[in-house]
């Protein structure tokens, strides 16, 4: 049975995500959450078990990511309390798997927020949801034939 590493202190969640993703380990990933987490993905799909998590993880680091890496751009630590703090973590993603006629996805960078809790001396994750950055959008926008794009309402 492996030994997951804990987290000591709130800015060791993003950290240990970022580990355990780049060894293709969901069980890891998991382990840095709450039984009841909720996760929210890029695109709004959610998972709220921490077993949910673990299978999301597996399938994704298997089919969508299985070459990819995640590094840790900065982050940042709001706490809220001496046992509750947010933590905003700007992460790059490279080596997404290609699909359809994308056959070698550009790097990504995503925020993600974690809202972790204090057990005993280890923190853990209680909710977590990740962004796309679009570089030059604000919003979000479906047009009149259903395609969903980001966009910019600023004056060029």
């Amino acid at each position: 049975m492996a030994v997951y590493q804990n987290a000591l202190t709130p800015e060791d969640i993003p950290s240990l995500f970022i580990h355990y993703w780049n060894q293709r380990d969901a069980k890891g990933i998991a382990e840095q959450f709450t039984e009841d987490a909720d996760f929210v993905n890029v695109v709004g799909l959610r998972w709220e078990k921490k077993t949910d998590i673990e299978k999301a993880h597996d399938y994704g680091l298997k089919v969508i990511f299985p070459d990819s890496d995640l590094q840790l751009i900065k982050s940042k630590v709001n706490f809220l309390s001496q046992e509750i703090a947010v933590v905003h973590a700007k992460i790059e993603l490279v080596n997404q798997t290609g699909i359809d006629q994308v056959k070698n996805p550009g790097k990504r960078q995503t925020i993600f927020t974690f809202v972790t809790k204090k057990f005993d001396n280890n923190w853990k994750c209680v909710a977590a949801q990740n962004t796309d950055i679009v570089r030059g959008a604000e919003t979000n926008i479906i047009d009149e034939k259903g395609i969903f794009k980001s966009v910019s309402y600023r004056k060029k």
